[in-house]
């Protein structure tokens, strides 16, 4: 083995005119047990908006002790990007940090969603200096896969330029349980469509197959968690039970498949414990009936398998306590619940920075090197394929000229309004043609905007003669930090906001409304009394305006059945697509402008 600092760059592993195999089996033989227990966890990891490394908020251990002391080269970015180029500079600072340690590995640096308008951002981050695009519920509506492809290639060319190899996504969650809080992640409850979409999604981050210009895609989270019961999310406690009453498990399995087809470098399964299944009833991760016998032996899978986040220890998040998510088996230990994970055959850790584990269940004779070895040499061969051995770093100026360029923004607000559905449209009242001089009530919508197209602003609903309002998908709010984000309970308007809006619809002769959906709703109060009813999957004020006045216009069609009411929605098999009685609205359903062109 090397001893000197700079001597590791002449070994063979760095020669990339050797072939990739060879290089990976010359550094696993160089590496010694706590080198390859840290290339099995991913933890998060964030910066100052000055670019340096962000530890103050750090409980665990500091960016350099992770890397250089924990052996770690694998991090989930948190948090918005509003200077690509600070970005690509703490980029290489922690590439560079990474060449200093004993064998030089470089580090992989992954991101949750960020291209998107989203509410929850447990789940995704924040647009920042990127393209913001209607989330993925709005490309479901479009049903146009060569637009998904080029979204992919589009937020490739953006997270190469700034560093990440890695997208935490796609996510082909089928909603067939339209309360559970994470739809809009997904493309909504068709498998079919789901399959078509995450196909072309894949191929876009990650081309024909991986290399130097990809981003290497995580699809989650399998084998399927729409299916929640009743709706909760397991990230929480009572929200663990993945149910499958319609015993309907195959057609959640059904963009897996496609995704694995497409090549998909990774997969995440999900936090829930399958229940009344033949299934041992533990989390998915912890499930080697799930993970080998189904994922990598039935569907031939034979990728990098990376759990969740935080399924081995307790955690506080955003100042809430959260337990680690290891659902039917909180007894064990911290190590028995490492050791549960690589016998059920994931290879990484996702939200964890505890490698000492690994090595102790090695040293105890619990878990054997080799086994270790088979995840140690899947990971490091795609660190191999995508470059990062060759190139870890990334061109400062070229970041801050491709990352949300003028022309990736300009496609990502057409699809904004494009994606729009048109559920309800009394006497063609749409695109409006004018509303110079008219009296105009709005909620959700900045004054300005509407004086700007000539109309006047009123605070009472009684005096207006149009009312624009823009509302969002209802929730029944949870206490708590991170439990906020995830809007749950009832697809409902509760009475008094019913009431609220009921007054408006019988005072006002046009009232457009103007529904963000990031679950389907439940809303037949509105569609009845409305002159017109929108629906966004995602969108900004200026979207909307483009819309309704036909400067584009809306092509969408609904990704998903809406319920008639909570009554249909508790009464429906929660893993069973299209299976409310009597929906308001239902999938494909959408409308288009009568007669009108635009130009």
């Amino acid at each position: 083995m090397s001893s000197h600092p700079d001597d590791k760059f002449s070994l063979p592993y760095w020669n990339r005119s050797l072939p990739i195999d060879d290089r990976v089996q010359d550094l696993i033989q160089r590496m010694n047990i706590s080198e390859k227990a840290g290339l099995l966890f991913q933890d998060k990891i964030s910066k100052k908006p000055n670019g340096e490394f962000d530890d103050e908020r750090r409980s665990v251990a500091t960016t350099e002790e992770l890397v250089t002391k924990r052996m770690m080269n694998h991090f989930n970015f948190v948090g918005s990007i509003k200077d690509a180029r600070v970005h690509a500079r703490w980029h290489n600072r922690i590439q560079s940090l990474a060449r200093t340690t004993r064998l030089g590995i470089p580090v992989t640096i992954s991101t949750d969603p960020r291209n998107h308008f989203t509410d929850n951002i447990g789940t995704s981050a924040m647009a920042g200096a990127f393209s913001q695009w209607p989330e993925p519920l709005g490309f479901a509506a479009l049903r146009n896969a060569k637009l998904v492809h080029e979204f992919a290639d589009i937020i490739r060319q953006e997270y190469l330029a700034t560093g990440f190899r890695l997208a935490l996504h796609p996510q082909v969650d089928l909603a067939t349980e339209p309360r559970w809080a994470r739809v809009s992640g997904g493309f909504g409850e068709d498998a079919d469509l789901t399959s078509q979409l995450v196909t072309t999604y894949i191929k876009g981050l990650q081309g024909v197959s991986l290399g130097p210009q990809s981003v290497s895609a995580m699809t989650k989270h399998f084998p399927g968690g729409g299916p929640q019961k009743d709706g909760e999310d397991p990230h929480f406690t009572y929200g663990k039970d993945q149910v499958y009453d319609g015993n309907n498990m195959e057609y959640h399995l059904k963009p897996f498949r496609a995704a694995i087809t497409a090549g998909t470098s990774q997969i995440m399964p999900y936090y829930g414990q399958p229940i009344r299944t033949k299934y041992e009833e533990v989390g998915f991760a912890f499930n080697k009936q799930i993970i080998t016998e189904l994922l990598r032996e039935e569907l031939g899978f034979q990728g990098i398998v990376c759990t969740d986040w935080g399924l081995i220890t307790d955690a506080m998040i955003m100042g809430q306590d959260m337990p680690a998510r290891c659902w039917g088996l909180e007894h064990l230990s911290r190590t028995d619940r490492v050791q549960r994970l690589l016998e059920s055959g994931c290879d990484m850790m996702g939200g964890e920075s505890c490698p000492e584990l690994v090595v102790q269940l090695v040293e105890e004779g619990r878990i054997s090197e080799s086994r270790v070895d088979i995840s140690v040499e899947r990971v490091l061969r795609e660190k191999f394929v995508l470059g990062l051995f060759d190139n870890p770093f990334v061109d400062i100026d070229a970041a801050a000229q491709i990352a949300g360029c003028e022309s990736f923004r300009a496609k990502a607000n057409q699809a904004q309004r494009q994606s729009y559905t048109l559920l309800k449209n009394d006497r063609n009242i749409l695109p409006l043609l004018s509303i110079k001089d008219k009296q105009i009530y709005v909620e959700g919508i900045d004054p300005s905007m509407i004086k700007a197209r000539g109309g006047i602003v009123v605070d009472n609903p009684e005096t207006a003669e149009i009312a624009f309002l823009r509302l969002k998908t209802p929730y029944e709010p949870r206490p708590g930090g991170f439990e906020a984000l995830f809007h749950a309970g009832s697809l409902e308007f509760p009475p008094k906001e019913k009431s609220r809006q009921g007054v408006i619809f019988k005072t006002v002769p046009i009232v457009v409304v103007d529904l963000y959906l990031d679950r389907p709703a439940t809303i037949p109060e509105i569609a009845g009394a409305v002159s017109a009813l929108l629906v966004n999957y995602g969108s900004s004020p200026e979207a909307f305006l483009d819309v309704i006045f036909g400067d584009a216009e809306p092509t969408g069609l609904l990704p998903f059945d809406l319920p008639s009411s909570m009554d249909a929605v508790r009464a429906s098999r929660s893993d069973v697509p299209y299976d409310t009685k009597d929906p308001l609205f239902r999938f494909g359903d959408g409308l288009r402008y009568a007669q009108i062109k635009l130009e």
